[in-house]
């Protein structure tokens, strides 16, 4: 992929790179299986496995995210408020305001996800990921060790697997709530690129709608969702274009990524348009 070439003039130590394509065929670039760190990438997958644990049972998106550390109850924000960063929760968890207001971008929210499985599934969220998600996708190399938020390692490869798989492990109807707009019209702050009025999320993903300035390309649909990391890591997926781009580095996120990002996320659609 001639894309893969841009990479090369990253100001990064170490990268590598995946592109699925719309007939499902994958191409890499660098090392497949080389482990980086994911950082807020996390939360696709702890969000996957909130998903997972609606689907058994063992948890309703619609209830109380529940209770936080420091005692105060958490004043009718629901699992689905936290997954799309609309539940009044600060960074680490402290209530900022009432859920439903504006959107408040929280580790803390997802830490009280992983909490919530945790105590209906009665095993840690790290192992429920494991078995319920790593494991089924052949994911040998993911592990989460600490927060759901951000404390997530991954390779390109096992990320391919998981943008492959997702739509065989959790039910269509899950996926579309997942990167559908939820309280679409909520405005907050996207990290690294300020105020956005949108700021559109999914029950997980972040979805791309018409924020500008944006990590993708301005050729991604709007309905591209994903996330990125403040590792220097990414993952798109565009449904209109059915490709899905994913790319890891060893360099912390900052104004370097803001205009080689996008740039390279415009050469895949070019190229497999």
């Amino acid at each position: 992929m001639q894309a893969f070439s841009l990479l090369e003039a990253w100001p990064v130590d170490t990268v590598a790179a995946a592109i699925v394509a719309p007939d499902g065929s994958v191409q890499f670039h660098g090392d497949r299986t080389t482990v980086f760190s994911l950082a807020s990438v996390t939360k696709l997958l702890a969000a996957a496995g909130v998903h997972l644990a609606a689907e058994e049972g063992s948890v309703v998106l619609s209830n109380d995210v529940g209770v936080l550390a420091e005692g105060d109850t958490s004043r009718g924000a629901t699992l689905a408020d936290a997954l799309a960063h609309a539940g009044g929760f600060g960074p680490k968890g402290v209530i900022l305001e009432d859920p439903g207001k504006r959107r408040i971008y929280s580790n803390g929210g997802y830490d009280l996800l992983a909490a919530a499985v945790e105590s209906a599934t009665e095993m840690t969220f790290a192992e429920y990921l494991r078995l319920g998600l790593f494991e089924p996708l052949a994911m040998t190399s993911t592990v989460l060790q600490g927060s759901a938020a951000f404390a997530g390692s991954s390779t390109v490869e096992d990320l391919v697997a998981f943008v492959r798989g997702l739509p065989q492990l959790l039910d269509s109807s899950t996926i579309s709530a997942m990167t559908t707009p939820y309280l679409r019209e909520l405005p907050g702050v996207l990290p690294g690129y300020g105020r956005q009025a949108p700021n559109t999320w999914g029950l997980g993903p972040e979805i791309r709608s018409a924020k500008a300035p944006h990590w993708t390309g301005s050729k991604n649909s709007p309905r591209t969702w994903g996330h990125f990391g403040q590792a220097g890591t990414f993952v798109w997926v565009d449904p209109d274009a059915g490709v899905a781009s994913i790319v890891l580095t060893n360099r912390t996120f900052g104004e370097w990524a803001i205009p080689l990002w996008p740039v390279f996320s415009n050469a895949v659609l070019d190229e497999l348009a």
